[in-house]
């Protein structure tokens, strides 16, 4: 081993000992991380097991793109050389320093000013932590901060500002060499070990797979006592790594994992565990995970199935505990190799909780594959990972050349998918919802749609009443297609579902929260009604206040809340309790003092959108339109709107050529001809045939009156329709409408003649209606 001197300092440059096959693995390694890896911006950090820690750790860093191997400087015993920090200029220091100080004399124009030029001077995230401790004003700095997040004028540049430090902070604390410099700190005097306790447990699951391989090792049992007091400490940013490569330890390895994850107070690690505990043939391994079982509450004998199912439902609803890097864009997903050690994988968060959901449930479907309830939840996860990836993002737990989300659902068929729709639905997670029914009506036969009972509930036909206008339509749509030949719960809301389609799928409601600032109410109403909602009037008194006007709108597809946090957290709750906005998307405008505190509490639903209430009027529109299409989907847009009336007249007409007695159009005789008044050309046309059907007068008058109101050849093909409507249940028209009708039977117009001529033989009009009228006419 080559060495420099100077003051004793010295670098391990090479490594002899198992060269050849650690060599072989990394490359194999490498080419699946640089596959893996492909547009995350992070490091892939590749831990190889190391049998003499006391001399040096081996680190390899695997850049994606690159095949660069970076070798870290010893762990424990030898001192490290760290890294120089970047230059900083006498400029960006006094930049700094007059930030605060404007910051702390209340000169906020002028610190913002500062502020920028200081984000501009180029300082990288790491650089600006070296900036900051050096400066010897960090406590000051963050107390300018803290006050600039409270103050509108200047609270943009103090957040970035604030983001900065953060990165930096964390940047430097996970590099590896940092890492392995702090590590080998742990066994050096008190206020080392002190620092070097505080930086690993500040860089967290990054450092775990330096850790367990100190942990591992028989050379240094001093470094092992400290490690383990660490891994303790770190609580549960150490568990799934430890789990990770718990099973594919040797045993003596397995004890040491199984004694500490013993200690660790969390029952995460219990599926493992018992897993571990159920397989082994290790008298001693046995012993050691039975011992952390019982430390930690568990139970031996515990179905390892069930316990992987309830972790990863677990997963699947994204508690706080489970998210190691709150607020982060990465997520850590691991891997373990016996011959290479802990493998990272970055991952996008908002596909983070569903890739770990998907993995825990195919362990247990691994071990009870008939278990419907994990299959269910595992088709969910899928969907859930397919809703919540970012746009261009390569997920290197789930490739582009995998089957989509679709796939599995359909081909799971209809009493899995009846079980991810009631998941849906008891979640509000609205396309899940969607999609699922769309998986029903692909699957499902008339007599198998809404499938046997679950639990005493059938989710699809709990759907009609689910409060979103898409999942409503295509519920209807989906039942409608069927031709149920016996009736059901809710069979007679699926006829005007599918005329509301037909009359106006576009419509939106909205309520404004706002308290008794009416100035605040009538900004907001105006910048929706722009959008197109209508809104709903003015409740200074909460949401009680409309209740009558909420009763008559088809569904609430937004709620506005500047109103405080105490009051916009009692509206959010009480919607929630409420049929008719249960899944209502909620846009939450705080003041800075109430921001982070509704941030925490909403952070992980979807259908609540929290921004700052000073926004600008365009920061709003696209607030109201980006939690549109997170929590539902988006606005009906006009040419969806188009295609769910076309789908609707569609099934409408079927339902009516075939007399279907479950579910009878006569039921949305009202509304259908309410729309006949409001369309034209061919849609007219089919509306009329519909309304043909329906044994009402009022249905066979108000195609008449549409006759008589059209031009050219629309107007003959209505008459026509009046004929089968005639055909069908006889003369009902007024003599009003019999008296025009024998006026355009003498038009000049042959064609138009003729058809008039015909309706009236159609409806046999009776001879002394006839010659009275003709009497009459003269």
């Amino acid at each position: 081993m080559a060495q420099s001197g100077g003051e004793g300092q010295h670098m391990a440059l090479i490594v002899v000992y198992d060269a050849l096959p650690r060599i072989a693995g990394l490359t194999a390694l490498q080419t699946r991380s640089k596959h893996q890896t492909r547009s995350v911006p992070q490091e892939t950090i590749v831990r190889f097991s190391n049998r003499n820690l006391t001399g040096f750790t081996l680190s390899i860093t695997l850049l994606a793109g690159s095949s660069i191997a970076m070798l870290a400087p010893s762990a424990h015993g030898a001192a490290v050389a760290q890294l120089q920090p970047e230059s900083e200029s006498p400029e960006q220091l006094e930049l700094l320093r007059d930030f605060i100080h404007f910051v702390k004399i209340a000169r906020f124009d002028v610190a913002n000013d500062i502020g920028t030029r200081l984000l501009d001077s180029g300082l990288s995230s790491e650089g600006f932590v070296d900036l900051i401790e050096q400066s010897r004003e960090q406590q000051r700095f963050e107390e300018a901060v803290a006050a600039g997040l409270r103050v509108p004028v200047l609270e943009p540049i103090a957040a970035q500002l604030e983001s900065l430090f953060r990165d930096g902070k964390l940047s430097r604390a996970r590099n590896p060499e940092e890492i392995a410099r702090n590590i080998g700190l742990l066994t050096e005097g008190l206020r080392a070990r002190s620092l070097a306790r505080e930086r690993l447990i500040f860089a967290g699951e990054y450092a775990m797979p330096q850790l367990l391989d100190a942990y591992l090792q028989q050379k240094d049992l001093a470094l092992k006592a400290q490690v383990q007091r660490l891994l303790v400490d770190m609580g549960r940013h150490a568990i799934v790594p430890l789990i990770t490569a718990l099973p594919g330890l040797d045993a003596t390895s397995q004890e040491s994992i199984a004694e500490v994850l013993g200690l660790i107070p969390y029952r995460t690690s219990l599926p493992v565990l018992i897993d571990v505990y159920q397989s082994t043939n290790n008298n001693a391994v046995r012993q050691a995970t039975g011992r952390a079982i019982s430390r930690l509450g568990g139970n031996p004998g515990s179905d390892v199935a069930e316990m992987y199912a309830l972790l990863a439902n677990s997963y699947y609803s994204e508690p706080a505990e489970l998210t190691s890097f709150p607020g982060e864009d990465h997520q850590l997903v691991w891997d373990f190799d016996p011959g290479l050690g802990l493998v990272m994988i970055p991952v996008r968060t908002p596909v983070f909780h569903e890739a770990m959901s998907m993995r825990m449930a195919q362990r247990a479907l691994n071990l009870q594959p008939q278990n419907d309830e994990t299959l269910d939840l595992w088709v969910a996860s899928n969907y859930s990972r397919d809703f919540d990836t970012p746009e261009g993002y390569e997920n290197p737990l789930y490739g582009s050349d995998r089957r989509s989300a679709d796939y599995y659902g359909i081909a799971v068929g209809p009493e899995i998918d009846q079980l991810v729709l009631r998941r849906g639905i008891d979640s509000r997670d609205t396309p899940l919802v969607r999609s699922s029914i769309e998986a029903i009506a692909q699957t499902a036969g008339s007599r198998m749609l809404w499938g046997q009972d679950v639990d005493g509930r059938y989710p699809l036909l709990e759907a009609l009443d689910y409060q979103n206008r898409r999942v409503q339509f295509e519920t209807a749509l989906a039942l409608g297609n069927a031709q149920p030949s016996e009736s059901f719960a809710g069979s007679e809301r699926v006829i005007p579902l599918l005329a509301s389609a037909v009359k106006d799928a576009s419509a939106r409601y909205a309520i404004v929260l706002t308290g008794d600032d009416r100035e605040s109410y009538d900004q907001y109403r105006v910048q929706l009604e722009r959008q197109g909602f209508t809104v709903l009037p003015p409740a200074p008194e909460g949401l009680g206040q409309v209740e009558a006007p909420v009763a008559e709108t088809p569904t609430i597809d937004l709620i506005v809340s500047a109103q405080g946090f105490d009051n916009t957290l009692l509206s959010i709750e009480t919607a929630r309790a409420d049929g008719k906005m249960s899944v209502a998307p909620v846009l939450a405008l705080m003041g800075p003092d109430d921001l982070i505190a509704m941030e925490r509490q909403y952070g992980r639903d979807q259908t609540v959108s929290v921004r700052r209430q000073a926004i600008s009027n365009s920061a709003f529109d696209n607030s109201v339109e980006t939690l549109l299409e997170v929590a539902s989907g988006g606005p009906i847009s006009l040419d969806e709107a188009d295609s769910y009336a076309m789908r609707s007249i569609e099934v409408l007409r079927n339902l009516a050529i075939s007399n279907n007695q479950v579910l009878n159009i006569s039921d949305a005789a009202s509304m259908l001809i309410d729309v006949l008044q409001q369309v034209e050309g061919f849609t007219l046309l089919d509306i009329a045939e519909i309304i043909s059907y329906m044994p009402q007068p009022k249905a066979q008058q108000a195609i008449m009156d549409a006759a008589l109101e059209s031009q050219a050849e629309i107007q003959i093909e209505l008459l026509t329709i009046v004929s089968d409507s005639g055909k069908r249940f006889g003369n009902q028209l007024s003599n009003r409408q019999v008296r025009r009708l024998i006026e355009l039977a003498g038009a000049d117009d042959s064609a138009l003649a003729e058809a008039a001529a015909a309706t009236m033989g159609a409806l046999e009009v009776d001879n002394d209606t006839l010659l009275e009228l003709i009497f009459d006419g003269e």
